[in-house]
C-alpha cells in the first residue's frame, strides 16, 4: 500500500483511471461502520478508501479469514446482498469473511469495492469470484472488481514498478499463475 502514499503514483493519471477514481487522497484503515441488525455498527477497518472506492489489499497474507456464521448473520444487509447458500462456507463458518464484510461496506456506503491480489495467487482470485458470484444486487456486483498488483504496476511510474519488483517480485505484464510459491502451502 506504500505506493499510494507517493504523489508521483498519480501524476500521469493512469492509476486514477485504472482505479476509476478522481480523488488521489487515500485514507488508510478506513472505518467503514457496516450496519448490524441491532442498530450498531461493525468496527473493523477496510484497508483503504480512495474517493468512492474501498480497497482490500492482499499481498503477503494467506487468505481472507473465516468467521462464525452467527457473527456474519448479524450484518443488517447480509440477506439482502448475498445468496448465502452460494457463499464459501463450512457448517459453522463463512469463508472469505473480509470480502463479505467489504462488499457489505460498499453496499452500505454506496461505494465501489476492489480487491487487489497477486496474480500468482489464483486461489485468492477464485475465492473472490466465489463471493462475487453470490451477490444478488446487479448494480453492486458491477461495482465490485478485482485488480492484480501486476496490472496495477503497469499504471505506475518506473520508480514504483522497481520498488514492487525488488520488494515483492511483482512486475508489469503477464505471469505464470503458479510462479509464486506461498509459504505455508
Amino acid at each position: 500500500m506504500n505506493i499510494f502514499c507517493c504523489p508521483e503514483a498519480f501524476d500521469d493519471g493512469r492509476l486514477a483511471s485504472l482505479l476509476g477514481v478522481e480523488s488521489q487522497e487515500p485514507e488508510f484503515g478506513f472505518k467503514a461502520r457496516v450496519p448490524l441488525l441491532d442498530a450498531k455498527f461493525d468496527r473493523t477497518e477496510v484497508d483503504m478508501r480512495i474517493g468512492n472506492l474501498l480497497v482490500e489489499a492482499k499481498l503477503t497474507e494467506a487468505d481472507f479469514q473465516s468467521k462464525a456464521k452467527a457473527f456474519v448473520d448479524r450484518y443488517r444487509d447480509f440477506e439482502k446482498v448475498f445468496r448465502r447458500r452460494e457463499l464459501p462456507q463450512s457448517k459453522t463458518a463463512y469463508g472469505s469473511y473480509q470480502l463479505i464484510r467489504n462488499v457489505l461496506a460498499a453496499f452500505a456506503l454506496d461505494c465501489s469495492f476492489c480487491v487487489m491480489l497477486d496474480a500468482r495467487r489464483p486461489d485468492l482470485i477464485e475465492q473472490w469470484y466465489a463471493v462475487m458470484r453470490s451477490v444478488k444486487i446487479g448494480d453492486l456486483r458491477v461495482r465490485c472488481k478485482v485488480l492484480t498488483w501486476q496490472e496495477l504496476s503497469e499504471a505506475l511510474p518506473t520508480s514504483l514498478q522497481q520498488f514492487l519488483d525488488e520488494k515483492y517480485g511483482i512486475r508489469p505484464g503477464p505471469i505464470e499463475p503458479y510462479e509464486f510459491e506461498h509459504q505455508g502451502s
